[in-house]
């Protein structure tokens, strides 16, 4: 026999499992009549209470909301130009300005180092008012002026910069410059390396056909692209048959070799940037003008007029002067020992009595005395006697000493072992 219930149509039924539903719900979220009269404080059924809203907090200006970029101007700095006159030629007031570099003085120095062709972005808001500058200072790093209030505050806008190893190897058939050249080496870079080695190597004159090098290098990459080149961690150089290895100290900046002695020593192989040569270290050579032969004590770097000319080692100026044989002349004494000698300078930059470092620039390579062209005529003696500055053999190399040395040891075997890997892969991906 059906119930009453079944007996229901079926829409009745429904309605009262649905009433039947709220009730269990309202029982179960009310809260206990017995606990609402314990204390005189506890909200009673029935009563109307005010609801307390905290105003302060949802105030616009307590909320510090950044204010709204709605248009974006990019202005390329001219030939000549410097702050005020860019933001009159696009239409910004001299008070903005002034606003701008009295607000911050990191401000100030970016405005005050304008160079042609540097990007300034404004930006402004719905009411065509300047609320953002932008200066791009490298691929990773923005300079920002943001308003705050009625001034403006300077902003550094850094992005994460992952690096990565790079590798390149070149066997040199000509020069050393177009050998890295082909080997994707930056001008940088080429520079780098030179310098690494410039105190074993004079890359003007020694470099030979077969010589080779292999570079082990940091690239840069922000937000997944290229942004440019990193240190050179290690590097070989081998010329004519002589190897020379050098990795980088990157607590000291210093590269050192595999045994942990200082590529940096007492005297520079050239003091001149390498380029092609007029001749080389001769002791009968021809005199070009008088066509006798003689000893010509020395050697003779060919290269643009004006090429500044360095120091080779650290001393004192021993002769600044000028005569009709060998025009505009230098003389520095590094010791006791060692004297070396610069002729047919276009200028001089240091004067007799002068302390000098190793690699100022001393004077211009010129064509001044008895010449046949502009050129670098360099003397190296020692105890008075002209020696071959290429050949002659320089006091040691500073050493790396007790537990530093140790810890450069390891990163030295680590970087030269990641040299041979690279060019075991790129070897392998040749064939």
């Amino acid at each position: 026999m059906l119930t009453i219930f079944q007996r229901l149509p079926l829409l009745h039924r429904a309605l009262i499992c649905c009433f039947s539903a709220l009730i269990v719900v309202a029982l179960f979220l009310l809260p206990d009549p017995r606990t609402l009269h314990q204390e005189e404080n506890n909200y009673k059924v029935g009563r109307i209470y005010p609801l307390e809203i905290n105003a302060k907090a949802l105030s616009p200006t307590e909320q510090k909301l950044p204010m709204a970029v709605m248009r974006w101007d990019t202005h390329k700095v001219r030939s000549g130009e410097s702050a005020s006159v860019l933001f009159d030629r696009i239409g910004l007031s001299p008070r903005l300005l002034h606003t701008l570099v009295t607000s911050d003085d990191q401000i100030n120095k970016q405005l005050s180092r304008l160079r042609p062709n540097d990007e300034l972005i404004f930006g402004y808001d719905a009411q065509n008012n300047l609320i953002q500058l932008q200066r791009k200072i490298s691929p990773y790093e923005t300079f920002k002026a943001v308003k705050s209030g009625d001034k403006f505050k300077a902003v550094i806008d850094k992005k994460k910069v992952y690096t990565q190893l790079n590798y390149a190897q070149a066997n040199i058939s000509s020069s050393f410059w177009n050998a890295a050249i082909g080997a994707k080496l930056t001008p940088n870079q080429i520079m780098s390396v030179a310098g690494i080695f410039g105190w074993d190597i004079d890359f003007a004159l020694d470099i030979r056909p077969n010589d080779s090098f292999k570079v082990l290098f940091e690239e840069n990459i922000v937000e997944g692209e290229f942004v440019g080149r990193g240190k050179i961690l290690a590097a070989q150089f081998t010329n004519q048959g002589d190897t020379f290895k050098a990795v980088l100290d990157e607590e000291s900046g210093n590269y050192y070799d595999e045994k942990g002695r200082a590529m940096k020593k007492a005297f520079l192989r050239s003091p001149v940037d390498f380029r092609r040569v007029t001749s080389n270290f001769n002791p009968n050579r021809r005199h070009p003008v008088t066509g006798k032969i003689r000893a010509h004590r020395g050697t003779d770097y060919a290269a643009p007029v004006g090429t500044p000319i360095y120091a080779a080692g650290d001393g004192v100026v021993l002769k600044s002067g000028y005569n009709q044989f060998n025009g505009n002349y230098v003389f520095i004494k590094h010791s006791n020992i060692y004297i070396t000698k610069y002729l047919h300078l276009q200028k001089r930059r240091v004067k007799g009595g002068q302390r000098v470092k190793q690699g100022q620039t001393i004077g211009t390579l010129g064509g001044t005395g008895r010449v046949t062209g502009p050129h670098l005529h360099y003397e190296f003696l020692v105890n008075g006697v002209h020696k071959n500055a290429r050949t002659v053999k320089l006091p040691e190399a500073k050493s790396l000493t007790g537990n530093k040395k140790k810890e450069f040891m390891k990163v030295a075997n680590k970087r030269l072992g990641e040299l041979e890997r690279y060019q075991h892969l790129l070897t392998a991906s040749a064939k």
